[in-house]
């Protein structure tokens, strides 16, 4: 996304999660909890956990060769390893990632990305269902007309049509909370997904990590993707919920019809009289851009046999863009609800 795009439809604080170095910081404590988990099941020693710890502790990567390994391998983790282990003391370099694979980490580091984005969602949701109801304490028994297939249908209160707009979103909260106990797990599986690389340690090697990163604990999953699908898919109700609200404050603004008023609503370069629904026009595209995505997500779910490049990849290509939609969302929609005035 451009700039210039950004600025309109996408979200800084979701972009610094995802960024490089902050997908990279999050790999690299899933292997010091990996390395410091294993020693205490006594499967690594703990000279080898330390020495691990210490040497990603001053880890200084290079970019360029991580780029050049994810362009050769499809994961960077390969590239990674070899970097760490140039690192690590020769005694103790065979105890990183030991029993581990690529998507023990990728994963894993996602669900801490995802843990500190739903932090943020939960926050905004909150702060949006605050100002709904703030709105419709004053103003909800005003009178509105109700509108029925593009027609004016019967009379009602701005109460009745604030409700319609937040309810939805006090659904989506709770979904949200529920998600953190199913989704937010320790994926360890080893290179085919059973634990056998971890010669019986493996259910409490991956206890001890989750304790560490505060995560849950779940069996592997690395080939099983519906609880990212289901992520997806409350994505996009989110956005397609906050699209509703965009489309209805577009319409209710419009000059013929007057019901509010938008104060600080987009100009026009050559009709110096439009007060253009800017926001609430970004909320509608927002909403379709998720529900196209969402579906494209789904096809994620389908992986040949213990795991499928060609899945994972779309996942990766997919699922980032849906958590920054969903967040602009819910940062445009607070912008709209401070820019609504009732007529």
């Amino acid at each position: 996304m451009t700039p210039w795009l950004s600025a309109l439809a996408g979200d800084n604080d979701i972009a610094a999660i995802l960024a490089d170095d902050a997908q990279l910081a999050a790999m690299l404590a899933v292997e010091v909890a990996l390395a410091e988990a294993s020693a205490d099941a006594g499967w690594i020693s703990d000279d080898a956990a330390a020495a691990i710890k210490n040497a990603i502790a001053g880890f200084v990567p290079d970019h360029a060769q991580l780029a050049a390994g994810m362009l050769a391998d499809g994961v960077v983790v390969p590239a990674l390893l070899r970097q760490l282990r140039a690192r690590v003391d020769p005694a103790h370099a065979d105890a990183l990632h030991r029993g581990a694979t690529s998507q023990d980490i990728i994963d894993t580091a996602l669900m801490l990305s995802l843990a500190k984005i739903f932090d943020l969602y939960e926050a905004r949701l909150t702060g949006l269902l605050a100002e709904f109801e703030a709105l419709a304490r004053s103003a909800g028994e005003r009178p509105l007309m109700a509108h029925t297939r593009m027609q004016a249908a019967l009379p009602t209160r701005w109460r009745a049509k604030i409700d319609s707009w937040a309810e939805p979103l006090r659904r989506h909260r709770q979904a949200l909370t529920a998600m953190r106990g199913t989704l937010l797990v320790v994926q360890l599986g080893g290179p085919v997904g059973d634990r056998e690389s971890f010669e019986g340690h493996g259910g409490t090697i991956a206890a001890g990590m989750a304790r560490r990163l505060d995560l849950g604990t779940a069996s592997p999953w690395q080939a099983t993707r519906d609880p990212i699908v289901a992520l997806g898919n409350l994505l996009a109700l989110i956005s397609g919920s906050l699209g509703k609200f965009g489309a209805d404050v577009a319409l209710l603004s419009q000059t013929e019809l007057g019901a509010l008023k938008l104060e600080g609503a987009g100009g026009s370069s050559s009709m110096a009289h439009k007060a253009n629904p800017v926001a609430a026009e970004v909320l509608v595209a927002l909403a379709r851009y998720n529900a196209g995505l969402s579906g494209t997500l789904g096809q994620a779910m389908v992986h040949e046999y213990e795991r499928s490049g060609a899945a994972w990849t779309l996942e990766w290509l997919t699922l980032p863009p849906m958590l920054v939609t969903t967040a602009a969302s819910l940062r445009l929609s607070l912008r709209l609800l401070e820019q609504i005035r009732l007529a």
